[in-house]
């Protein structure tokens, strides 16, 4: 089991009672050194070191916020966002890295795990298919409002509070070479469109029946995919094909920090093919009774934004900085905590 353990220096702390972990050992089955999801189901191609300490423990002692994360770069780090402003507040914090959203969700509404980060859009159509089956019609669109009111009526019956959501937004994005774009006066996937151009494309082997990739570039922007090749999503083995000609298309996220290093840009989403994953908090209703953790929570929220993380996945891929560190930094630079 891998957490990550905040102590906050302060020894009061300002809390209501929190849920007290039912089950260790549900927790313990789901707790794995396994990727994360990403908005394709597949995996982001980062295999950094995050570089958190990691303790052995057997779950909440009732008295601990914990936060639930995801075991790829940025769920580490907006993990570790979470847990610090939090442990500045007052607050003792434990971070539990799960295998999936399939086991950290039922730990969240058992009270096992207080809080998660979480991808709006994306977390809206798991509880959708979770309740409505797998062929249900789906809840989310570009339109975070909406989306967020979806996944409300969603979770509330479960016992789980949404709070509000930022400007900071992980979608699926695609990208090409800095020189594609230039020599074609490229911004937007609407130029790449009407340029006519046919398009070897870097993605999951589910591009091509996913609405979001190889079918919805087709039909709204009109793209002339010509193939597939299924080397991942965001992965470097996705970028460098782009990078060196083998295709002119690779789908990451807005928040790959290293499209620079292979000498890649994002074209535009103008028309809002992709669904609204803004990252917000998820929390279960006893932990959200605490109003201080709310307002520490949508600080930070407010905050937070696409650029941001987009830095802070750099400074961990690229820099090999531990993703602890990065946090660290980030909120005492953007004065949410006491240097």
């Amino acid at each position: 089991m891998d957490t990550q353990t905040v102590k906050s220096a302060r020894t009061t702390l300002r809390r209501a009672p929190l849920a007290t972990a039912a089950t260790a050992l549900t927790l313990a089955l789901a707790l794995t050194a396994c990727g994360g999801e990403s908005l394709e189901e597949s995996d982001s191609g980062s295999d950094t070191d995050t570089g958190s300490d990691t303790t052995e423990t057997g779950g909440s002692d009732g008295d601990t916020l914990v936060i639930g994360s995801a075991d790829f770069t940025e769920a580490t780090i907006t993990a570790e966002l979470y847990a610090q402003i939090l442990a500045d507040a007052g607050f003792d914090t434990e971070i539990q890295t799960v295998r999936g959203r399939e086991l950290y969700a039922p730990a969240l509404e058992s009270g096992e795990i207080n809080i998660v980060p979480e991808y709006l859009a994306t977390t809206a159509e798991y509880f959708n298919r979770d309740e409505n089956g797998p062929d249900a019609e789906p809840v989310a669109s570009s339109d975070p409002e909406a989306t967020r009111d979806a996944l409300i009526e969603l979770v509330e019956p479960r016992g789980l509070t949404v709070l509000d959501y930022g400007d900071a937004v992980n979608q699926n994005a695609f990208a090409v070479t800095e020189e594609f774009a230039e020599e074609n006066g490229f911004t937007t996937l609407t130029h790449l469109g009407k340029s006519g151009l046919p398009i070897r494309l870097a993605a999951g082997e589910d591009c091509v029946e996913r609405p979001f990739c190889q079918p919805g570039l087709e039909e709204v922007y009109g793209i002339d995919i010509t193939e597939v090749d299924p080397k991942g999503v965001g992965t470097a083995q996705t970028k460098q094909s782009v990078q060196n000609g083998t295709n002119e298309l690779a789908l990451v996220t807005t928040t790959d920090g290293t499209l620079a290093d292979f000498g890649l840009v994002l074209l535009e989403d103008n028309q809002n093919l992709q669904q609204a994953d803004n990252i917000l908090p998820v929390l279960n209703d006893t932990t959200a009774e605490n109003q201080e953790v709310v307002d520490v929570l949508n600080e930070l929220t407010s905050t937070l934004t696409t650029d941001d993380l987009v830095e802070l996945n750099r400074q961990v891929d690229a820099e090999r900085v531990r993703a602890v560190d990065a946090a660290r930094d980030y909120l005492v630079d953007k004065g949410l905590i006491d240097g």
